[in-house]
């Protein structure tokens, strides 16, 4: 790949339309590498759904990271999805939770869908918290044995997204809106916080998505900036995968001036450690094409190690060529092979 195709690969965009020839020209002028449905991308029809995921299939044996956020519950973008919401299954056993998550994770591939960030890994028993109502559990043990059943029960299906990395549970605020924090010190994160994340990362999740929010001891940055986090999720609970940013146009929404400019915000999440870069909020056909200019040009100036775009180029092109492997060349996807392998 040239540097612009690997700087192209490692963005996730967005366009807020059902109209396929405008999702199809979108995927073949950007080259990205992903592309995340939401609410104004899903018709109302899985038949229909399906002719937009495959608008957005340029190459099938390259095929994009087609996402999509199917939680259930408060966080659903398939209207069809009627199987327990997050909430409800809090108090569940294991067992059901697998079955549940087994069975959101099938409608999401007979869409033609071969990624889910729908793995809620934080944890908090804080029903005021924006968080409370989309976490599986709200102690790490049980918030831990429960999201290494809901990956279990998307293997075969999809491929599994953990987050928000290192967790919101243990800092108030919404990330939407602001940069939560907390001052906890690592220790009490890894006794704490870090359970769900490792236990879904040992149950073998492919993607882990950063969230905007810092634990100052640590790092008085937003983990998704913080090379201190990326090494933490590498080094310490072993995760070899897909290290994708929460949207970053969220970084922008918290009104701090230091995260006003969106490819500024992206590159730094790049060199950060980040291997997917994802931009949502205010995004126009515009701002993939901005992100990836400003990635070669960080390049070619030394401020973002060649090796460091390599190496994320690396990790997002090898998830998706198991996507077209899994595939097995129908797409959209109905019948798919176990992504494992």
């Amino acid at each position: 790949m040239s540097l612009r195709e690997r700087a192209a690969s490692v963005v996730m965009g967005h366009i807020p339309t059902t109209d396929a020839a405008a999702l199809r020209s979108y995927m073949e002028s950007t080259d990205a590498g992903g592309f995340l449905l939401m609410g104004a991308n899903i018709p109302a029809d899985e038949a229909a759904l399906k002719e937009i995921t495959a608008s957005l299939t340029v190459d099938p044996a390259q095929p994009p990271l087609i996402a999509i956020d199917q939680e259930g519950g408060d966080v659903s973008r398939l209207p069809w999805d009627d199987l327990p919401s997050p909430l409800e299954l809090q108090q569940a056993d294991p067992a059901t939770v697998e079955a549940a998550y087994a069975g959101r994770s099938a409608l999401v591939r007979q869409a033609g869908i071969p990624v889910n960030f729908g793995i809620v890994a934080d944890v908090t028993a804080d029903p005021d918290s924006f968080i409370h109502r989309r976490v599986l559990g709200t102690t790490p043990d049980a918030a831990a044995a429960h999201v290494a059943a809901a990956v279990d029960g998307e293997k075969g299906k999809v491929f599994s997204t953990l987050k928000h990395f290192p967790g919101h549970g243990a800092a108030p605020g919404d990330s939407h809106s602001s940069i939560p924090s907390t001052p906890i010190p690592l220790d009490q994160w890894r006794a704490t916080d870090a359970l769900p994340f490792q236990a879904g990362v040992d149950a073998g999740a492919e993607l882990l998505m950063f969230g905007h929010l810092a634990y100052t001891a640590v790092d008085p940055a937003p983990a998704s900036l913080s090379p201190e986090w990326h090494r933490i999720a590498r080094d310490e609970l072993g995760f070899e995968g897909v290290i994708i940013t929460d949207d970053l146009g969220m970084l922008e929404s918290s009104g701090l001036p230091e995260y006003a400019d969106p490819v500024a915000n992206a590159v730094n999440a790049l060199a950060a450690g980040n291997d997917m870069l994802l931009t949502v909020a205010s995004s126009t056909p515009e701002t993939a094409p901005q992100i990836i200019d400003g990635i070669v040009a960080a390049v070619e100036a030394g401020a973002v190690p060649a090796e460091r775009l390599e190496e994320a180029a690396t990790r997002v092109m090898e998830l998706r060529l198991a996507v077209a492997e899994a595939a097995g060349g129908e797409l959209p996807c109905t019948t798919c092979a176990d992504p494992a392998g």
